[in-house]
């Protein structure tokens, strides 16, 4: 049924959830959604309380570092798609069947999840130890529209349903 981060097969339309409080692609996720007509959920903090975007749901959880993770992971369907770049939100959506993109364009899936978990885990010793590394490669507009690309291609899957 999934294949490379693809459901196929599917016999309703999927939600969108966005881990939003530090989502750089919400424009993107908005016009994807808006082009395929679903529903599209943000689920941030209270800390982030701007939600100028029209025709959006937006649930605002609490300040609890895990809150909006629990939020999402408690909502999404099988079938319905998240935008996380939390690994470990990944992870436990996968399990739920539900379809996880990173900003960055990236489907996680059985493939590469556990590889991703594990060098997560090596860089958090890693900064326990005082090794840090540079940070993540500069956010572009090609990484922008890679992320739009995907996305696209993956919701295609439910034209017409």
């Amino acid at each position: 049924m999934r294949e490379n981060g693809e459901i196929r097969n599917m016999t309703y339309k999927p939600s969108i959830f966005v881990d939003a409080d530090a989502c750089p692609v919400k424009e993107e996720c908005i016009a994807c959604a808006r082009h395929f007509q679903l529903d599209i959920v943000f689920v941030a903090s209270m800390k982030n309380m701007t939600s100028n975007y029209p025709g959006t749901t937006w649930i605002y959880v609490d300040w609890d570092k895990e809150a909006a993770d629990l939020y999402i992971m408690n909502h999404a369907r099988k079938g319905d798609i998240a935008v996380t770049a939390d690994i470990g939100l990944a992870a436990a959506l996968l399990g739920k069947e539900v379809s996880v993109i990173s900003p960055r364009g990236i489907f996680y899936n059985e493939n590469n999840i556990d590889s991703m978990l594990f060098m997560r885990h090596e860089s958090a010793k890693k900064r326990r130890k005082g090794v840090h590394s540079k940070g993540p490669k500069a956010f572009t507009a090609k990484v922008r529209e890679n992320f739009r690309e995907n996305l696209m291609r993956n919701l295609s899957n439910f034209e017409g349903i």
